[in-house]
């Protein structure tokens, strides 16, 4: 049984580790056994068990760990490395809320003499961050793609939800999957909107799609929150049965939704494995 329904679940590998030389820097006592945890949001289930991983490892190393939510939000994040710079932190285990807006904050920190190690989602420079690691989100969605088209059986008409424009992450899932979608002419794509990889924002949005669109075949979500947002609008509306719904993480309650049949697939994604990483090469880094 257990083979039948993974069968839906396409499993990407954590495989992007980029990371820029430096050397051992000598932090001040009162910083060197604090580390920072900033998570871009902590409403969303699959960053929670991120940042939970990284600040569990953190601790295991023999460090304290503090945990900054950014709250989707560029200028909250900005707030918070003005703290952990005013704070002497020794590290910061970053997972960024915009690819371009977050550099300035990474880069004052570097200023500083805190590294900061990037979690999941990248910023657009190579040499500013101590290291980043990311899942390959094109290939994950390839693959995903691929497994769409042959459910809809190279025909339908679907939507697309996207999750934060300015994030890489949302970009890199969206022109994986329409690599290999749009060489279907008989899949049209009839609606695409942001949701901001958020679950309540997801079935407000699937709510007013569904409205315009009332007979789609499937709808391709950036993530599993939108996509059990979508799912709701779908069971709400009476259309679950026959609208497909794809996501992208590989969260547990999607895992459970495809045990039980109610979502098509997910691409899964590897957080624990994210975090610990960052907090295993910070320690690295502190070690020389």
């Amino acid at each position: 049984m257990a083979k039948k329904w993974f069968a839906g679940v396409l499993v990407i590998s954590l495989i992007a580790v980029l990371m820029v030389g430096c050397g051992r820097r000598e932090p001040s006592p009162q910083g060197q056994k604090k580390i920072a945890v900033v998570i871009s949001t902590l409403n969303n289930p699959w960053f929670v068990v991120l940042k939970d991983a990284a600040k569990s490892r953190a601790e295991e190393l023999g460090y304290k760990a503090d945990v900054f939510d950014s709250q989707n939000s560029p200028a909250v994040e900005a707030g918070h490395f003005d703290t952990i710079i005013d704070g002497r932190y020794a590290v910061i285990l970053f997972n960024p809320t915009d690819a371009q807006g977050s550099i300035a904050s990474v880069q004052r920190a570097k200023d500083a003499g805190i590294p900061t190690f990037c979690m999941d989602r990248e910023i657009s420079a190579n040499d500013v961050a101590a290291s980043q690691i990311l899942s390959d989100n094109f290939s994950g969605c390839v693959a995903l793609g691929e497994y769409f088209v042959r459910k809809l059986g190279e025909k339908g008409t679907y939507v697309e939800l996207l999750g934060l424009l300015g994030d890489n992450n949302t970009k890199n899932r969206s022109d994986g999957f329409h690599s290999v979608v749009d060489n279907y002419p008989g899949l049209r794509m009839v609606a695409q909107q942001t949701a901001d990889f958020d679950r309540t924002k997801a079935m407000e949005v699937m709510e007013s799609i569904l409205q315009a669109h009332p007979n789609i075949n499937a709808v391709f979500c950036g993530n599993d929150a939108m996509a059990m947002g979508a799912h709701r609008a779908l069971v709400a509306a009476g259309k679950d049965k026959q609208v497909l719904v794809f996501g992208f993480d590989g969260a547990r309650d999607v895992i459970d939704e495809i045990r039980a049949g109610r979502i098509a697939a997910t691409g899964m994604q590897f957080p624990k494995n994210m975090a610990k990483m960052a907090a295993e090469f910070a320690h690295e880094y502190l070690q020389g």
